[in-house]
């Protein structure tokens, strides 16, 4: 009787071994207090279908003519919109970002939508400045699979967890064209152990995964009405990685030279702004300003001062929190170059201005 205890056991945990090892993505986001359900949305590519009208009634008289020119027409009539039409990738270094062919305000719902779908939940929800923010969530993907993980993980999930956590913001911002560009940049902290005491941990700020990023712009694009095949071969194949950023000083001020025009270089440098941890709290665009604030990293935990905190000098969030600057983008010609603002405009004279524009550069690359 025991042996068939232990047969039906080991039965039931291979079972729900191969039913997770079916579920299992690289991607597999929840946030601690999330709880995901099934969405009820109808998919894009569904609502843009033609309507098939051989039994509408028609008023007026139809002729065998006119009946066979309308069925031509449906023919070469598109079934949906396709997603090379409407929706396309760019690319400039390791900074990728969607153009939408639709108003900012008709895809605020649908992003938002597309975040809670994914598992997350949102820390800042402000359609006034086009930003949104997910709050800190595990990516439950990383959780070694193992045998035991696969048959247990199921009945206490609360048991695992992963040394990481991850945030994003989607940004949208409307174009000279009317379009819409969406950016989605990635912060990320791991867990570590104080040097005081091996029992304590907290958590620090690690670099942000272009990959990542890369991955919830093919998901949003599907979202959005590609198929998964066009997003992915427009994710891989989108735009040019070449680096134009370079350190450079005007008047004796760090600066950072782009070999792009404004419009190209305004865009990534808001990307390499939300990647690299600073809160913008508005734009003008018609001015070529960024104005930002950086908030330390909080993981909703105690932790200690990041590279930013240390840089402002201040060891505690409160004092990075109060630190604002401005981020002017100007054009000279072909090109366009990138300086450091006190709050009120002035040129930033301290040791941070240096630091910032290198962390801009290198994240442009």
């Amino acid at each position: 009787m025991k042996s068939i205890i232990q047969l039906t056991a080991l039965g039931t945990a291979l079972a729900l071994a191969g039913c997770s090892a079916l579920e299992s993505d690289k991607v597999d986001y929840r946030s601690s207090s999330a709880v995901r359900a099934p969405s009820l949305v109808v998919p894009p590519d569904l609502t843009q279908l033609s309507k098939d009208t051989r039994y509408t009634v028609v008023d007026g008289a139809v002729s065998a003519s006119g009946y066979k020119a309308g069925q031509v027409a449906a023919i070469k009539a598109p079934v949906a919109a396709t997603a090379l039409g409407e929706v396309r990738i760019e690319r400039a270094g390791n900074q990728r970002w969607l153009v939408v062919k639709r108003p900012a305000d008709q895809l605020w719902e649908p992003v938002k939508d597309f975040w809670l779908e994914s598992g997350f939940l949102l820390a800042m929800d402000q359609s006034n400045l086009g930003i949104m923010e997910t709050d800190w969530a595990e990516n439950r993907a990383k959780i070694p699979q193992d045998a035991i993980r696969n048959s247990l993980g199921k009945l206490f999930d609360s048991f695992y967890s992963t040394a990481e956590r991850d945030k994003f913001r989607t940004r949208l911002e409307s174009n000279a064209a009317g379009e819409t560009e969406i950016y989605i940049s990635h912060r990320g902290v791991s867990e570590v152990y104080t040097k005081e005491r091996s029992d304590q941990t907290v958590w620090q700020p690690r670099a942000s995964d272009p990959e990542l990023e890369a991955e919830f712009l093919r998901r949003l694009m599907v979202k959005l009405g590609s198929t998964p095949e066009q997003a992915k071969t427009l994710v891989e194949s989108g735009g040019s990685a070449k680096s134009v950023a370079t350190l450079g000083t005007v008047n004796s001020h760090p600066v950072v030279q782009i070999a792009e025009g404004f419009d190209r270089a305004w865009r990534r440098v808001g990307l390499a702004l939300d990647r690299t941890g600073f809160t913008v709290e508005d734009r003008d665009r018609k001015q070529g300003i960024y104005f930002v604030r950086y908030v330390a990293a909080d993981a909703g935990t105690n932790t200690e001062p990041g590279f930013f905190g240390k840089l402002f000098g201040g060891s505690s969030a409160k004092s990075a929190e109060a630190t604002k600057f401005q981020i002017a983008v100007k054009s000279q010609g072909e090109a366009t170059v990138v300086s450091v603002l006190d709050s009120k405009g002035a040129p930033e004279l301290s040791a941070s201005a240096q630091r910032i524009t290198k962390v801009i550069a290198d994240d442009m690359k």
